[in-house]
């Protein structure tokens, strides 16, 4: 069992577990070549538990139905043996190289672990799917020839995120909002996910990946398209993924001959970062010494539909900026001076709504507010809403929704095939563009990243949130 399933995945079927929504007799397998056995296991997975809980009833109860099973899973006998453990509901969670994603998937279909006549079976995915479009079909395709969409579930953590899931609801759930979420009042959009950390022990994956391949078309367009899809018919997954298969289809991404102006790559260089000292890209463990592997990605996209259209969508996330946040920010159009013309007042800031996915969840209404004294003078105030502070969230690992939604077979929050394939559809000039010549700029690891991505707003008239 690998360090995603130890460090988040039981520890969310453990929250679910003591607060209840999942039965007693829920059970996880683990697969794994290592010669070990239940009890290895059971122990490396109760690291991750709170200390508090480890002695409770719920931790202990769900620690005895916990094993292990000894297997490489690129071999038949691996799944033959496996069968004879399962005959019931079960979620197989791909929680391994992605290039292995089709291979087991197919090994599951051929030793009949797919088939539903005693109980459902559902296939869960991690990212990265594909890593260009032709692999991404490639490997729709695959997997798609051994079950129906129906049992796929292509994970995408961020979706996991309370704020993420809100979005519909702030929107649609209030006339405040819904009324101006659209192009006669919203000048621009902003989406960011900024991380301090390095590429640390990643460097293998990550000179392979990049940024925009790691980020851009799964994560930073999931938080898109539940932002600019329109108003589904109801609730019911199809219904909502159809909406944002919609958007993610209609985004107009750089074309060839507008990659330089509105693309922009870096890599980070030695600097200090979330309080570490951090070395140039290329000094990195498992980094090519030439590499030309991005670690910063920022993009300008369009939204081809009346709701969005003159409105444009900026997308940007890196390795070892100046904070980690990860946000969607929504900036207004701002409203006539000539009010203000012969006050103190020396500029009128634009309104902004801004939805905190991470670290901390919430959202911030930005507005404009008189400051006090005989003078007409203003300050921009806000009115804040922290998830933690409004609700006992506990500690929740961001899966749980997503690992329950999979048991009860609500797909609302996992991507479709023609939902991966639009992303990737969507960046392909860029990855083309970026693998002929050029190399990323360099920016400071601590900083908010190059140059050029600053200037890619600024030649519009505008500036990026600050990284906070």
């Amino acid at each position: 069992m690998g360090d995603l399933a130890r460090r988040l995945l039981v520890p969310s079927i453990f929250n679910l577990a003591r607060d209840g929504p999942i039965p007693d007799d829920f059970a996880i397998l683990g697969v794994s070549y290592h010669d070990v056995g239940d009890e290895d296991l059971r122990a490396s997975v109760e690291a991750f538990i709170p200390d508090e809980e480890r002695g409770g009833k719920a931790w202990q109860s769900l620690r005895e139905r916990i094993a292990y099973h000894k297997g490489d899973f690129t071999e038949a006998g691996t799944y033959e043996s496996l069968a004879k453990r399962v005959d019931a509901n079960a979620l197989f969670y791909l929680a391994t190289a992605p290039q292995f994603f089709g291979t087991i998937v197919d090994a599951l279909s051929r030793a009949k672990m797919l088939d539903e006549e005693k109980g459902f079976r559902r296939v869960l995915i991690e990212k990265p799917f594909g890593n260009d479009l032709e692999s991404a079909r490639a490997l729709n395709r695959q997997i798609l020839a051994c079950i129906p969409e129906t049992q796929i579930y292509r994970v995408d953590h961020f979706l996991g995120k309370e704020t993420v899931q809100n979005i519909m609801v702030a929107r649609f759930g209030n006339h405040l909002f819904e009324a101006i979420w659209n192009n006669r009042y919203i000048d621009h959009v902003q989406i960011t996910a900024a991380e301090t950390v390095a590429v640390d022990s990643r460097g293998k994956f990550y000179d392979a990946t990049g940024a925009l391949r790691d980020m851009v078309p799964n994560h930073l367009f999931q938080l898109l398209s539940m932002v600019a899809m329109e108003p589904p018919n109801s609730f019911d997954a199809e219904a909502i993924r159809n909406e944002k298969a919609k958007v993610l289809s209609a985004v107009r991404g750089p074309r060839a001959n507008e990659v330089k102006a509105d693309a922009v790559r870096g890599r980070y260089r030695t600097g200090k970062a979330g309080g570490k000292k951090v070395p140039d890209f290329r000094n990195e463990a498992d980094v090519a010494a030439d590499s030309r592997t991005e670690t910063y990605a920022a993009l300008k996209v369009g939204i081809d539909s009346w709701r969005w259209v003159g409105v444009p969508f900026y997308l940007r996330t890196g390795k070892a900026l100046s904070a980690r946040d990860t946000e969607i920010v929504l900036q207004f159009k701002p409203v006539a001076f000539a009010l203000f013309r012969d006050t103190d007042v020396d500029k009128l800031p634009p309104n902004r709504l801004v939805l905190q996915i991470q670290p901390h969840e919430g959202i911030s209404l930005k507005f404009l507010a008189k400051k006090p004294g005989p003078v007409v003078d203003t300050a921009e105030v806000s009115m804040d809403f922290s998830y933690a502070d409004t609700f006992d969230l506990g500690h929740r690992t961001g899966y749980e929704t997503l690992l329950y939604d999979a048991l009860t077979g609500d797909q609302t929050l996992f991507q479709r095939a023609d939902m991966i394939e639009a992303g990737w559809a969507a960046v392909q000039p860029v990855l083309d563009a970026w693998g002929k010549d050029g190399e990323p700029e360099d920016y400071d690891a601590g900083s908010e990243g190059p140059k050029g991505a600053a200037a890619l707003l600024e030649r519009d008239g505008r500036h990026w949130n600050t990284l906070s």
